[in-house]
């Protein structure tokens, strides 16, 4: 779930100043291209317009125009906006920018956002990296310079704005309960050099004063720690139901049955209870921020 950057290769495409290719196992995505690209066909020759004079009218080629319309080619908001004033569509055409821009993120990140979105409670225990929905711009850029097999410039900018994108659960009303449990190393670890990592503790500082927030770290030194099985999350929805993860039960996959869903609930439950308080963990954190 938040280990959406895991094998993120297979779930993008290349990109470029003309869009982003369709990922082939993208059912739902794929399907959202290829209507936008036969309205587009639709528009184009009501307009009594060809290919190339359309692609010409637009600033882009010939062989865009029919990888759009084919549906193998994910227009950007701004192929989008031009068409919209060449076919003097008034505005039926820009608006589906609003679907297309959804899609551009890789498959797992939408679903991993949408069940985000819907969720009223969410408990997340971090014990390798700081969590993606606190992660600054700059640290999150900084982890992925280093990943390897390195990424090329456009699969960055969209692994980036994907998670970006999911930092909007922030910003909903009603808000949700948002519960992080960080180990202290996360914290501790200066990725991107100093100053990222002071700007990272800051956010995680302001995080920290929403009043649907809490974080809260676990010394290094803890002698009895049941989080040692890796990451565990676990998102409660309005009717219910709820969906959980973690890496050391279940195969790593996400489980909603009620008897899973309740084993990772008490072993967070457990983490929470083994780490320090919201009060305690913020003034570990400023004197980290003192230390920088």
């Amino acid at each position: 779930m938040a280990a959406e950057a895991d094998g993120v290769r297979q779930l993008v495409g290349d990109a470029d100043e003309s869009g982003w290719d369709v990922d082939p196992d993208d059912e739902s995505g794929a399907a959202v291209v290829a209507t936008v690209g036969r309205q587009l066909k639709l528009h184009r020759e009501a307009a009594g317009l060809k290919a190339v004079e359309f692609g010409e009218l637009l600033g882009y080629g010939e062989d865009l125009v029919y990888k759009v319309e084919a549906g193998k080619r994910i227009p950007r908001p701004e192929y989008l906006d031009r068409a919209d004033k060449v076919l003097n569509a008034r505005g039926l055409i820009a608006a589906m920018s609003k679907d297309v821009e959804e899609v551009r993120y890789p498959r797992k990140v939408r679903d991993l956002a949408r069940m985000e979105a819907r969720a009223v409670e969410m408990g997340l225990y971090g014990n390798h990296n700081i969590h993606g929905l606190l992660q600054t711009e700059e640290h999150m850029r900084a982890l992925f310079d280093v990943w390897l097999p390195a990424y090329s410039d456009e699969e960055m900018e969209r692994i980036v704005a994907g998670r970006l994108a999911r930092h909007a659960v922030f910003d909903r009303s009603p808000a949700p309960t948002l519960s992080f449990v960080q180990e202290e190393v996360t914290l501790r670890r200066p990725v991107g050099g100093r100053m990222v990592w002071r700007r990272q503790l800051e956010r995680l500082l302001e995080l920290g004063q929403l009043r649907n927030v809490s974080i809260q770290v676990i010394p290094t030194d803890r002698e009895e720690h049941v989080g040692t099985g890796g990451l565990i999350e676990v998102l409660k929805f309005p009717d219910g139901t709820a969906v959980g993860r973690s890496e050391g039960a279940f195969g790593g996959r996400p489980v909603s049955d009620p008897k899973h869903v309740r084993i990772l609930e008490l072993r967070y439950g457990m983490i929470r209870a083994q780490a320090l308080t919201p009060r305690e963990s913020r003034a570990l954190i400023e004197q980290m921020l003192g230390e920088t």
